[in-house]
């Protein structure tokens, strides 16, 4: 596995802050991960393998589910084996091995769509119990997941099975996972709705990678992986053509009803692929079952060598050598070197925060505080930081502004962000002083490219008055400024 050979990514840091301020809820997401965090860096402070376990034990349980799925359908035990290894050879588990909040909300998709595969062929009404909640679990982790079941549900009243709707018990699993929406909900009514804004900005965010609506289907087939596309064909095929597997056609209607939600919406592509162990669970049943010809079997061994060949250098050459770095200059640049190289030299950046912050003098140092421009910058301070003795660290970034401004008695700060952000600064202090830069050319842009230290004193107004004009959801990596979304406070 690659888990111990990447650096931290910069949510990781972001969920390892968080857990330190546990709350029932944030700002984009549940409370799920940063407990996992949380735990995690509890039992192996600093073990990038025991933060990223749960995750990775995420992604193995997609695979059972989806052999589960398959057998659900009445799979044989090739069928089995194809699906779980299209998934665990896919993009997908790869993406897993981090931790993220996909790394829950995929498995716990597939849990639910495997419950209702199940309830088909049993009719077993307490599994919509369960499934209604494994859904509010889920609603802990992402947010998403009330679209997951609208999708089902239409994709039911469309294609059937009809008899569903008439079950008590699926409106009873409804409103388990309605009442699991209220404290989130209410949360988000004190806050401003932050939830409704990064919608927009996550859509700016995916067009400003290049790909958009257009550039979608091929990244949704590359998580699929070499196997996993042509299988999701056949699954598409299976429904429509085997009298058995028609009672499941509502599975790749609600994956094509999120899809265009996603599409339509500019969401990320990843969105709907908790549908996907099921998908390569009817591609495989449905392949094992078609009357092939030699020709056929033949063709199969390509994709399978393929897959083999792929998921071997991924194992063995990621993460690949920083030497062959080379300088991102746009937002997919950046995007393929995260994915071929991790997000490193965070304790470069941390370093030069102690640089700055030493350049205090000891009545200055009383009273300061440490504010970095982004929130992955700010969970590598407080992650990183402790052997250098660096005061409490806060950031107006995204989630991070919801923990809270500086006291109204710091009032010098050592800021960290990119190298444009002197003009801002400005109007918010009364002396501004760069201290030192980071600007590796094949560098991280926010990590070690791009990136100043400034010493920052006498703030102009009260901390707790001045952070809601610094606060904002928008993410500055440096790389979109021209696709920059409206920013807008977060209180």
């Amino acid at each position: 596995m690659t888990a111990g050979r990447y650096d931290y990514f910069g949510d990781e840091l972001y969920f390892l802050s968080s857990g330190r301020r546990l709350d029932f809820t944030y700002a984009d997401q549940g409370v799920v991960v940063p407990l996992s965090a949380h735990l995690s860096d509890l039992v192996a402070h600093g073990s990038l393998i025991a933060l990223r376990f749960p995750a990775a034990m995420m992604g193995v349980g997609a695979m059972v589910v989806a052999a589960l799925i398959a057998y659900e359908l009445r799979g044989g035990r090739r069928a089995q084996l194809l699906a779980a290894g299209t998934y665990g050879t896919s993009e997908l588990v790869a993406t897993q091995v981090q931790l993220s909040t996909f790394a829950f909300d995929a498995t716990l998709t597939a849990v639910i769509t495997w419950l209702f595969v199940r309830w088909v062929r049993t009719r077993q009404d307490r599994l919509i119990i369960v499934a209604g909640l494994v859904a509010a679990l889920d609603m802990q982790v992402k947010w998403m997941i009330p679209l997951v079941w609208a999708c089902l549900g239409l994709a039911v009243i469309l294609c059937g099975p009809r008899e569903i709707l008439r079950r008590p018990a699926l409106w009873v699993a409804t409103g388990i996972l309605a009442l699991s929406v209220v404290p989130i909900l209410y949360w988000q009514s004190q806050h401003n709705w932050p939830q409704l804004a990064m919608g927009t900005i996550i859509g700016a965010e995916q067009d400003a990678t290049g790909y958009g609506p257009i550039g979608f289907v091929p990244q949704w087939l590359g998580l699929a992986g070499v196997v996993g596309g042509p299988l999701i064909a056949i699954g598409f095929w299976a429904v429509l053509k085997r009298e058995s597997l028609r009672p499941y056609r509502f599975i790749p209607v609600a994956l094509v009803l999120m899809t265009l939600f996603v599409i339509v919406t500019h969401g990320r592509p990843y969105y709907p692929t908790g549908f996907f162990p099921a998908m390569f669970a009817l591609g495989a049943v449905g392949f094992a079952r078609y009357p092939r010809r030699r020709w056929m079997n033949l063709a199969v061994y390509p994709l399978v060598g393929a897959t083999v060949l792929l998921f071997t250098a991924m194992l063995t050459l990621l993460p690949m050598p920083q030497h062959w770095r080379t300088q991102s200059h746009s937002a997919i640049d950046l995007g393929f070197q995260s994915a071929a190289f991790g997000t490193t030299n965070w304790s470069k950046m941390v370093e030069a925060v102690d640089t700055g912050y030493n350049t205090l003098t000891p009545e200055e140092k009383s009273h300061s505080a440490v504010v970095a421009q982004g929130y992955w910058q700010a969970g590598a301070v407080e992650q990183l930081g402790d052997r250098y003795h660096l005061p409490p660290v806060y950031s107006p970034s995204r989630g991070f502004g919801f923990f809270g401004p500086p006291p109204n008695n710091a009032t010098t700060i050592v800021y960290v962000g990119l190298d444009t952000a002197e003009p801002d600064l400005r109007t918010h202090f009364t002396d501004v002083q760069r201290v030192t830069q980071l600007d590796d050319p094949v560098g991280t842009p926010g990590i070690d490219r791009m990136v100043a230290v400034w010493k920052c004193k006498g703030p102009k107004q009260p901390w707790s008055t001045m952070w809601d004009s610094m606060t904002t959801l928008y993410f500055d990596l440096g790389l979109w400024r021209d696709s920059r979304a409206t920013t807008r406070p977060t209180h």
